[in-house]
């Protein structure tokens, strides 16, 4: 007869906590109908890294691991619109943070390094009476949410029922539900939080990195029937061949220019330059030049004051009517605020479009491939969110 040891008991107790997380909408050991994997337990196929390192994210054990450096996103490559998500996560380390989008933008909010979304949060060990790390719901950037129940606050955020999140060390189970406009979480078995009246509902499904390191395991989807055509303003904003050219750790496919490391430094999600360098034409150039393409880039000063386009094209500075135009845009703006610069290059023109809104259109610039520069003019000034569309 087999005597039962304690290491039995562990074993005993593990596998009836992986049952009940493996339980819900998707039964354990059972193929489901209609039920698919958004991870394939070996790589990455499927997912597209909108901002991070090349390492931030890496499948290890058929699980995916986020070292939660820098703040960043990776998103499915297609969007949902009606689902059961259910997926399973591990904090390694408390206090950790981290979250699912759900019906995201392809690329990130206007100075932020989040998409519009709506955050279900994944935190470890920290509550408050406005926040807590047992399945918060709330829309970011934009998107609109009502919570089921009214936060204590007046925030447009979801607190749940009861805390049912486990300490960092061990495996959640979330559930989310997203249907029509509505979004349910259910955590480690039991429906918690929730908000409806959701915009947009329709979008893409992320996972963030903000600074916790994160595992995760088990992504399975399943698709419900669609509510019927939506209006625009309900569905995201679509991937349209944008790629990161800033990695949020280090200078790797940028010129730095020497002697400078103290001067242009790298903050997480941000380039910053300090204004304090002695030489006003260091700027900072891109390794690669570019052809027909089109740029975004977002930029703040942090003290105000005057501004003028700090994102330009080797070898194509702008005529000085160009540039009181450009003035011109700017000055109605908050000082301190971060802009969005788009600037489309093809053939020997340039347009250029700031928060969204048309300043220059048809500018003669050199037709040869130019390096895309981030400039400054020796004040201090932030970068974030640069990304690059060749035209092919």
């Amino acid at each position: 007869m087999h005597r039962v040891t304690p290491r039995d008991l562990r074993g005993a107790v593990a596998l009836a906590t992986g049952l009940t997380l493996a339980g819900g909408a998707f039964a354990a050991g059972r193929q489901d109908a209609g039920v698919a994997p958004l991870f394939n337990g070996r790589d990455l196929s499927g997912w597209v890294n909108v901002n991070c390192a090349p390492d931030t994210w890496r499948v290890r054990d058929g699980m995916i691991h986020c070292t939660g450096k820098p703040i960043c996103e990776l998103r499915t490559e297609r969007m949902y619109e009606n689902f059961i998500l259910e997926l399973e996560y591990k904090h390694l380390e408390p206090g950790g943070n981290a979250g699912v989008f759900i019906w995201g933008d392809a690329l990130t909010a206007r100075g932020q390094p989040f998409v519009r979304a709506i955050e279900v949060q994944v935190l470890d060990g920290r509550n408050t009476d406005n926040y807590t790390s047992h399945g918060d719901v709330f829309p970011i950037h934009g998107a609109r949410m009502t919570p089921d129940r009214p936060h204590p606050g007046g925030w447009m955020r979801s607190l749940p029922s009861e805390r049912r999140a486990r300490p960092a060390g061990e495996w959640n189970q979330y559930r989310i539900t997203a249907r029509n406009g509505t979004i349910k979480l259910a955590v480690n078995g039991a429906e918690v939080s929730g908000g409806y009246d959701i915009s947009p509902r329709k979008g893409y499904i992320h996972l963030e990195s903000e600074g916790g390191v994160v595992q995760w395991r088990n992504l399975r989807i399943r698709e419900l029937p669609s509510a019927g055509p939506l209006a625009p303003e309900q569905i995201a904003h679509e991937e349209e061949g944008y790629v990161s050219l800033y990695n949020g750790v280090d200078f790797r496919g940028w010129r730095y220019p020497n002697g400078h490391e103290r001067h242009w430094v790298s903050k997480d999600w941000i380039i910053a330059y300090d204004g304090r360098s002695e030489a006003d034409d260091k700027h900072l150039p891109t390794e690669k030049a570019f052809g027909d393409v089109t740029a975004i880039a977002d930029w703040r000063r942090p003290g105000g004051g005057a501004d003028g386009l700090p994102i330009g094209f080797e070898g194509s500075a702008l005529a000085a009517d160009a540039r009181a135009r450009v003035d011109k845009a700017l000055a109605a703006l908050k000082p301190d605020a971060w802009r969005r610069a788009m600037l489309t290059k093809q053939r020997g023109r340039m347009s250029v479009s700031i928060n969204g809104e048309p300043v220059l259109t048809d500018v003669s610039v050199s037709p040869t491939p130019s390096r895309l520069v981030l400039q400054h003019d020796g004040r201090p000034i932030e970068f974030a969110n640069v990304f690059v569309k060749e035209k092919m």
